[in-house]
């Protein structure tokens, strides 16, 4: 079935992409066997497809890039590698940063700017970052009485919202936010407004407090609200524990997740931490469609725990 549906991929099926896609975010290592096909057929989008690429598959990719055999397709090349992020990925990565390969020249980034899609980044040490989890859970909206003396946004006057309240000694809150290093309460309070058009930073402590960072800086084209409004009356909760970290969704309905890797709507965007420049961590995605009725689009939850930083961004078709 799945070389099947890779042969219909190559003649440019989109239903088969569609299901191929699924595949990959349910179980990756079920494509694994099927990866070398994949590079054979020239099928290099989605790069997902990728995810549990084995050191042949990589090498082979690396080896197309390094004899410079098609330069037009670098972009689409290193978004593979990116997703694999298999070691030797990671290791010609780092060659390309200062020794780029042929067709370079076009790429609006370098080519170790193309981890942060496949969920991983240098420190400034040097070392590999994993900026997600391997574990996820499904967030469940619960409605939730609205409060009047809710602090509000600086720059439209809305009611801020929390976006999410955990405590990592609640252990699964714990399994899904090590990656972030993080121990104690989480709050996470934005502007569900504002957030729809620049990331809005907050400063977090372990105890539960957040407060809004005096450094976010009002965009020029975000519009003025005639009104304050609203923010959503509902707040996640923990649900059930996902099968495979990649299966939150931003399209669809139940799809929020705490944990697990991003569900990316344009390219990726791990916001970077003001305090230190570094990329933040990623911790989960509010669906538009759990928050309303007519919803769209999908918030990104960050947080950095060194420099004590939380951040939310948002993205739509």
């Amino acid at each position: 079935m799945i070389e099947e549906l890779i042969r219909r991929i190559a003649a440019e099926d989109d239903d088969a992409i569609e299901e191929l896609c699924e595949i990959a975010d349910a179980d990756p290592r079920r494509l694994a066997p099927y990866q070398g096909l994949l590079l054979d057929l020239d099928v290099l989008w989605p790069a997902k497809l990728y995810r549990a690429a084995d050191a042949d598959v990589v090498r082979r990719v690396i080896d197309q890039i390094d004899h410079g055999r098609t330069p037009d397709r670098l972009n689409h090349l290193l978004l593979v590698l990116a997703h694999t992020a298999h070691p030797l990925a990671e290791s010609a990565m780092r060659r390309w940063s200062t020794q780029p390969p042929a067709g370079a020249d076009r790429l609006h980034v370098g080519a170790l700017s193309y981890a942060l899609e496949g969920g991983w980044t240098l420190d400034p040490t040097g070392n590999r970052r994993d900026l997600c989890g391997d574990t996820a859970y499904r967030l469940v909206m619960r409605e939730t009485p609205r409060r009047a003396d809710r602090p509000t946004c600086p720059w439209c006057a809305s009611p801020l919202w929390v976006a999410v309240d955990l405590d990592t000694t609640e252990p699964a809150v714990g399994a899904a936010l090590a990656h972030t290093r993080w121990s104690g309460r989480l709050v996470i309070e934005t502007c569900h407004f504002c957030a729809c058009y620049t990331t809005l930073y907050s400063r977090v402590t372990p105890a539960g407090d957040a407060t809004w960072w005096a450094g976010n800086t009002r965009p020029s084209y975000l519009p003025d609200a005639a009104e304050p409004e609203d923010p959503p009356t509902q707040i996640p909760v923990l649900g059930p524990a996902l099968p495979s970290p990649h299966l939150c969704s931003a399209w669809n309905r139940g799809g929020s997740a705490l944990g697990g890797r991003p569900d990316w709507i344009q390219d990726a965007e791990h916001a970077d931490c003001p305090g230190c420049g570094q990329p933040m961590d990623y911790v989960g995605l509010l669906g538009g469609a759990d928050l309303d009725d007519f919803g769209e689009g999908a918030y990104y939850l960050h947080l950095h725990q060194p420099c004590g930083f939380a951040a939310v961004n948002y993205q739509q078709s």
